[in-house]
């Protein structure tokens, strides 16, 4: 575990924190236009803190920074489609994950690449990180589906949700999109061990972990085409494919960057 120095760095990490947990806790006493302000804010000081990140080292990376990155997004998209205006039950899932994200990646600022050997290694960073925010959008998406279900059910107050159809072809649009990306990272993974190993393509646990992802999301794909696949039958599925992605370069890079790691 490093702390990184960087005051620019800390200090947008440190106000991203309290502005989640303020959404969370403070959201009766504010206005809907205060929490508009405040929910931006936040996003924006989350933003900084990545940009203060690579700015203080531009060739670092790691599995916190990926997660932070991927949460940053799916809360800025989420922003977006509600134009700020958090449903209650979305604010302590958005707000949890968002100081999470933070605080890992101030505890573990990853690991400097001094010279990058392919020009193909940006690319396939960012396609990943792209395709990792649209999934985690659609699993956010799916969660509030299911709760929104679930209120259905049980004849719960509406809180502001979208109406269940919606959800749910929002969340399939997202899948599409993050299938996309993660087709486009493959290629570009492809093109990156091409140069860097004389052998090409090789099957570690990210490969073999990267493509169980695309064939379940393309599996739950076709479902849904060929089969009207939809609730929780669908959510499931959605959840192994996330899963599977998490592992394959986030889980790869927890294990070596904290698990392997040899005390000081």
């Amino acid at each position: 575990m490093i702390l990184t120095t960087s005051p620019l760095f800390l200090g947008c990490a440190f106000a991203t924190a309290v502005g989640y947990l303020a959404i969370a806790l403070a959201h009766r006493a504010l206005g809907v236009k205060s929490l508009q302000a405040l929910f931006a804010l936040t996003l924006a000081f989350h933003g900084a803190s990545l940009l203060a990140y690579w700015i203080e080292s531009p060739g670092r990376f790691g599995f916190a920074a990926a997660l932070s990155v991927t949460v940053w997004m799916v809360s800025t998209i989420y922003g977006i489609e509600t134009r700020l205006k958090l449903p209650l039950r979305a604010r302590w899932p958005l707000a949890g994950l968002g100081i999470a994200a933070v605080a890992l990646n101030v505890l573990f600022p990853g690991i400097v690449h001094p010279q990058l050997p392919s020009v193909w290694l940006p690319v396939h960073w960012a396609l990943g990180i792209a395709s990792y925010g649209l999934i985690g959008a659609a699993v956010f998406h799916a969660i509030l589906l299911r709760r929104a279900d679930t209120a259905i059910r049980h004849a719960l107050p509406d809180e502001g949700h979208r109406p269940v159809l919606t959800q749910e072809r929002l969340m399939f649009q997202f899948i599409g999109a993050g299938f996309v990306f993660l087709s486009a990272t493959l290629i570009a993974g492809v093109g990156f061990t091409e140069v860097l190993y004389d052998s090409g393509w090789r099957w570690d646990h990210k490969s073999v972990f990267s493509v169980l992802a695309w064939l379940s999301l393309a599996s739950l794909l076709i479902a849904r085409w060929r089969y009207g696949w939809r609730g929780k039958r669908a959510g499931r599925l959605l959840y192994i494919s996330a899963g599977l992605l998490l592992m394959a370069y986030v889980g790869a890079r927890f294990v070596l960057e904290v698990v392997l790691v040899a005390p000081a």
